[in-house]
């Protein structure tokens, strides 16, 4: 039974079960206790990202609930999502940066700077689409090609994870205990827990980790003096951009991956409603673009919609927009803990090392999905021809020097991919 009530809630029609949709919602103790749960799904991801970048993880998730409220006012309320740390941003980040891959990064003002200008394009790209629909990036990034596109981001992180767990072979145990725990809380839980194996499975890991390393002295300690120094509550270390032309550049193109990732997960968001969400795909592009650029101007991580959160919209049923206003606040709350933040820079190595490993790959398999149920025809020359040089081009960095100017391994396949397939397109089509 459904019923509407005065005051900031009456946007949102009151229902007591069943389906939720956007525009409806549940009392107020299940709507927290729901935005609770929906902070709980992106945090491995949204934490490991920036830890990966050497980001601030206070920073990144304050930033990400900042975020999600201005893609709730920039899409009128009427697209449930939340947004958080895009791991599109890693490779190129880490080139532009010359990031060791552990610790604060020394460059992170570089990162930022070519953020903000990747928010900018994409706001931008936004603007268009709004202006003249999506038909036009729909003809550039077809499944086969979008496809292509999310694989070499996982395929191209790849040696990442492989060196964050090879240190030693405890490192390695380590590494590979934390794929499996993941593995099996994913495959063998049911409900809550099942839709969270990147957390719980990292958990499960930094507690063995902390047994051998600190208990047996197998590896090296977990310090705690930090976490036991920090305050509670404080203000967040932001970071100053710094606009370096060429990493804005190396940046920037990352926007056209961001737009490929936001389609789908748009769309997703459609099936499961049954609504029609093409027509807000520009205003989420231009809020995603904003939100992107307010994070990179405060030392935030560049930010997308989250596919975590899509997977516990599906179990559950509840797509009211009232819930990702909720989990933001959180968010936001956690961003002022310097305690929360100190006690995430103790997970060790090998323990983000392993999860890596499960995301990186995720993120590559994630491609099958898109070919699969996209009914992708790999007898097509062109479809074959352009997935495989662009997965070749991204997991071998090739790298693309103009001048100054250096096109790195995700950016070369990305625009090669987009490019050949064009090409080849036009022959078939001449058939």
């Amino acid at each position: 039974m459904a019923k509407s009530d005065g005051g900031i809630l009456s946007r949102w029609t009151l229902k007591t079960g069943g389906v939720i949709a956007p525009d409806e919602r549940l009392p107020m103790g299940q709507t927290i206790a729901l935005g609770l749960q929906h902070v709980v799904a992106m945090f491995g991801a949204t934490v490991l990202a920036p830890l990966l970048m050497g980001f601030d993880p206070n920073v990144s998730i304050l930033f990400s609930g900042i975020s999600t409220i201005i893609f709730f006012f920039f899409t009128g309320g009427r697209l449930p999502s939340y947004l958080g740390s895009s791991f599109s941003f890693i490779a190129v980040v880490i080139a532009a940066t010359a990031y060791a891959g552990s610790g604060p990064n020394a460059n992170i003002g570089l990162a930022l700077g070519g953020i903000i200008a990747c928010g900018a394009l994409y706001a931008i790209i936004g603007l268009i689409v709004m202006k003249s629909g999506i038909g036009w990036i729909e003809t550039l990034m077809p499944p086969v090609v979008t496809g292509a596109i999310v694989a070499v981001i996982g395929l191209n992180l790849a040696p990442i994870a492989v060196k964050g767990v090879s240190a030693s072979g405890f490192d390695a145990f380590i590494g590979l205990f934390t794929v499996v725990a993941v593995g099996v809380i994913a495959v063998y839980t049911k409900g809550t827990v099942q839709r969270l194996p990147i957390l719980l499975g990292g958990l499960a890991a930094y507690v063995v980790y902390a047994v051998l390393a600190n208990g047996a002295g197998m590896g090296k300690p977990i310090d705690f003096s930090g976490v036991m120094n920090a305050a509670w509550i404080g203000m967040p270390n932001f970071t100053a951009p710094v606009f370096d032309a060429k990493a804005m550049l190396l940046i920037a193109p990352v926007a056209i991956i961001l737009v490929a990732e936001n389609l789908g997960h748009v769309k997703a968001i459609g099936v499961m409603t049954g609504r029609n969400l093409d027509p807000l795909l520009g205003k989420a592009f231009l809020g995603d673009g904003v939100a992107t650029m307010v994070s990179g101007f405060g030392g935030g991580t560049g930010m997308t919609t989250y596919a975590e959160n899509m997977g516990v919209m599906a179990v559950t049923k509840i797509f009211s927009t009232l819930v990702f206003l909720i989990a933001a606040l959180f968010a936001i709350l956690l961003g002022f803990s310097p305690k929360f933040g100190a006690l995430i820079l103790t997970i060790p190595g090998p323990v983000l090392g392993g999860l890596a490993l499960v995301v990186f790959g995720l993120i590559s398999a994630t491609a099958g999905r898109i070919w699969v149920e996209n009914k992708v025809d790999f007898s097509n020359a062109r479809n074959l021809i352009t997935v495989g040089v662009a997965l070749t081009v991204g997991a071998g960095d090739l790298m693309l020097k103009f001048g100054g100017f250096s096109l790195g391994g995700i950016g070369t396949a990305t625009f090669g991919a987009i490019i050949l397939y064009q090409i080849l397109n036009g022959r078939s089509a001449n058939k």
